[in-house]
């Protein structure tokens, strides 16, 4: 048999490549900054100058940066601890998530099992069960990562499914033509095919994640994580430091997220060249 090598897409060299707005520096970083500094003026003209919201629901930028420095360790320490619980429930759904997905994408008699259970499961709130969570494994991490595996998986598999059934048929039929197996078919070709796919699968669920250990420490935070903080310091009345924690969370999930962006870069170079993405 002619041995069956990895296909990957040819970079498209006829068609020139679209003006971009400015180089990587203006896309990567000039243009967030402007973004951020656009948002943090609104922000300070709409509660610090205006008053069009009231300060215990959004206070203004510098009464929060004040809160920032008057406790600077405890509000970055609980950054971290939830950073901890969202990357080891993301994972532990990509994992869960990418071999439900090849489960589903091998056979369709369990895909049409288990599917609408799937989105059924996916439609629950999470947080109605997160009382209950609490009440099967007490407090703690435990309940916390479950919640960030259920609101992780479902795109995971999603995504991971439907990049395999979206295999290109001429190569599938090329491979069984040169009497490949299915393994080998999988490894060369409907793999690296559905890779792309799975990675908008991944992104998807990155912020999630997040999502899910906030609510996850909503219920059963016993630590110090920001979910906890946020609690605790609206419940008091500081909404200040409250909103610090609410911005630490946003600021976890970009990094996290354009970590993972980083990830299929570096992983997936060729995509690049073989789509419209710049």
């Amino acid at each position: 048999m002619a041995e069956l090598t990895e296909v990957r897409p040819r970079a498209r060299t006829a068609a020139p490549r679209e003006r971009r707005a400015g180089g990587p520096v203006a896309r990567l970083v000039i243009w967030p900054v402007v973004g951020m500094v656009v948002t943090i003026v609104g922000w300070w003209l709409a509660t610090d100058v205006s008053t069009l919201v009231h300060p215990a629901v959004l206070p203004p930028p510098g009464d929060v940066l004040t809160a920032f420095t008057a406790k600077p360790s405890l509000l970055l320490g609980g950054m971290v601890e939830t950073a901890l619980e969202v990357l080891i429930g993301f994972v532990l759904s990509a994992v869960a998530g990418i071999l439900i997905g090849l489960g589903l994408s091998a056979s369709r008699t369990l895909e049409r099992m288990f599917s609408p259970l799937l989105v059924g499961i996916n439609a629950i709130p999470k947080v109605t069960i997160a009382p209950l969570l609490v009440f099967a494994f007490g407090w703690g991490q435990q309940p916390i990562l479950i919640m960030v595996f259920l609101l992780c998986f479902f795109p995971i598999v999603l995504a991971t499914t439907a990049g395999l059934n979206a295999a290109p048929a001429e190569l599938v039929e090329l491979a069984r033509s040169l009497s490949a197996s299915r393994w080998q078919a999988f490894r060369k070709i409907r793999m690296p095919a559905a890779l792309p796919q799975i990675f908008v699968g991944l992104k998807v669920a990155m912020p999630l994640a997040a999502i899910g250990a906030v609510i996850g420490e909503f219920q059963a935070g016993a630590g110090r994580g920001l979910g906890t903080q946020i609690i605790q310091f609206g419940g008091s009345g500081d909404s200040a430091t409250a909103w610090v924690a609410i911005l630490l969370v946003g600021v976890m999930s970009i990094a996290l997220y354009y970590a993972l962006v980083l990830v299929e870069h570096l992983a997936l170079p060729w995509v690049r060249e073989t789509t419209s993405a710049r």
